[in-house]
């Protein structure tokens, strides 16, 4: 994962603007709030999944920039007071604290519109295809996707959900996005059969949902110092989590059963979905 995660680095520094071009201060702020940080989940997902159709590195470093860029901007407007008012993020100042709050708006508009700048531009193959991928990164992204689930996060503080209502929601929230990046990253190389696609569409939304789930359980048993961001917000901000309505014993149970799940999906795969299996153990037993 290391060799993967310093390619996606120096993949997102050469694609994001420089920090002293005009204006230096928008792109400064751009690059802090996306480099030297994360776990870097979804462009290691895209990049597994671009295993299992044989993709093209260079293709794959494409859409992992695009997807980490889209999850860059979505981190640092979720930050912002009139969300989640946090001042950590990645163990540094959120983008606001850094700069300002002017600033760190336009930090997630322009990391957004750079990430569809950057597939629409770049050579992923062909047109329609390509086209394919603009769209799912767009849904992703939107009402119907990552924006719509945090609209329903912020009118579902203090209010509780019955797990059907929680699952919708992070199915968009975090989910969306995470489905996303493993099927652009099997979009960058051979087509797959109908089965195939559907099989690996059944990982990406079970991994994604258990990306959320594990989440939940560490905001409540790490530190903030571990979790690189404060420890216990979503607690102290009553929001609905997964804690909260199985209790952590319960909810350690369904983190694997979604592991489980997302692995017998792989199953058909043989040894081409290693590294998709991987991370999924990874996302499953991970720290912080």
């Amino acid at each position: 994962m290391a060799g993967t995660q310093t390619c996606v680095e120096h993949a997102l520094a050469h694609y994001l603007p420089a920090a002293d071009s005009i204006p230096q201060r928008l792109h400064d702020a751009m690059r802090y709030a996306t480099l030297g940080g994360g776990k870097r989940v979804r462009p290691l997902l895209a990049f597994a999944a671009g295993e299992l159709t044989s993709a093209p590195a260079d293709r794959l470093a494409v859409v992992a920039c695009a997807v980490e860029m889209i999850h860059a901007y979505s981190l640092v407007h979720d930050d912002l007071p009139c969300m989640d008012d946090d001042v950590l993020r990645r163990g540094r100042p959120t983008c606001h604290v850094e700069y300002d709050e002017p600033t760190a708006l336009l930090v997630g508009d322009s990391l957004q519109t750079q990430a569809f700048e950057l597939l629409a531009t770049q050579p992923l193959g062909e047109p329609l295809r390509q086209l394919e991928m603009i769209a799912l990164l767009a849904h992703a992204s939107g009402s119907r996707g990552m924006a719509g689930g945090q609209a329903i996060d912020l009118a579902s503080v203090g209010k509780p959900l019955e797990q059907a209502e929680l699952e919708l929601m992070h199915a968009l929230k975090t989910g969306a996005l995470i489905r996303a990046a493993v099927l652009l990253g099997a979009l960058c190389g051979t087509p797959l059969s109908t089965d195939e696609r559907q099989r690996l569409d059944r990982f990406a939304k079970r991994a994604g949902l258990l990306f959320q789930v594990v989440d939940d359980i560490l905001d409540c048993t790490a530190s903030t110092a571990t979790l690189g961001k404060t420890a216990g917000k979503d607690e102290a901000a009553d929001k609905p989590t997964y804690v909260a309505l199985l209790g952590l014993d319960r909810a350690r149970r369904y983190a694997e059963e979604l592991r489980n799940d997302a692995l017998d999906a792989l199953s058909a795969f043989g040894t081409r979905a290693a590294r998709l299996t991987e991370l999924a153990d990874f996302i499953c037993h991970r720290q912080f």
